[in-house]
């Protein structure tokens, strides 16, 4: 077995495993996520997070395509596994000698599911209680929501910080240069440049136009959509 894996680690070199959308999506997602949770609190700054807030919700629906439709590491086919592989994962990293995948391990792949199933909550919460659809229940769940999503956020920095450390490898920066060790056939012939390109003109759009249709006034700014359209233009007449 040492012998395979010598040999193994001898054929590596530097290949192509992330491509540009999966990239951008995620730093994108750290953006979104992150200044969300920090403007959550500021009547200041409601439009900025809820215009996050639908940007992380664009994102995990492009996330979800790209992982039906993407490159080989992007699909969610490539990576996510059942209960068992997790569990032998799990297993072999407590005992100090993790698995080896190209893609996202299995502990890994799993945190990413859960992380987009929680963005999607927090996204619908947060639209029902800027619009003012339910009672203070919602907001209950959409900061509870938020709240755990940090939380897994943490368990997968640790995580990543972890696995770098066992694996000898920088994760980080394979999300940065879309780089890792592997072998060559393993690797993805195209980075999706234009796919990324794309994405980022509608993200960079989307934006452009909540700033465009914001009130001026920073009283309209923090109620909710609803409340504002309902107002005539001269309603403060």
């Amino acid at each position: 077995m040492s012998t395979i894996s010598e040999s193994r680690a001898d054929a590596q070199r530097p290949i192509l495993v992330w491509d540009f959308p999966v990239r951008l999506f995620h730093w994108l997602m750290v953006l979104s996520f992150g200044g969300a949770y920090l403007t959550a609190e500021s009547e200041h700054w409601r439009l900025l997070h809820v215009t996050l807030g639908y940007t992380m919700a664009g994102l995990v629906m492009f996330r979800i395509v790209w992982g039906m439709m993407g490159t080989r590491h992007a699909r969610f086919s490539s990576f996510v596994r059942g209960p068992k592989a997790v569990a032998r994962y799990l297993a072999a990293m407590l005992r100090g000698q993790p698995e080896h995948h190209t893609g996202h391990n299995p502990a890994g792949a799993l945190a990413i599911v859960a992380l987009l199933g929680l963005a999607l909550a927090v996204t619908a919460s947060g639209w029902g209680t800027y619009n003012d659809i339910s009672g203070e229940w919602l907001e209950e769940v959409h900061e509870a929501a938020a709240n755990l999503m940090l939380t897994l956020v943490g368990v997968h920095i640790i995580a990543v910080l972890l696995s770098s450390w066992l694996h000898k490898e920088n994760l980080v920066r394979s999300m940065i240069t879309g780089r890792k060790p592997g072998l060559p056939e393993e690797g993805i012939r195209s980075a999706w440049r234009m796919v990324a390109a794309l994405m980022l003109v509608a993200v960079l759009g989307f934006w452009w136009l909540q700033w465009e249709s914001a009130p001026s006034g920073t009283a309209l700014i923090d109620q909710p959509a609803a409340t504002v359209a309902e107002r005539g233009p001269h309603d403060d007449d």
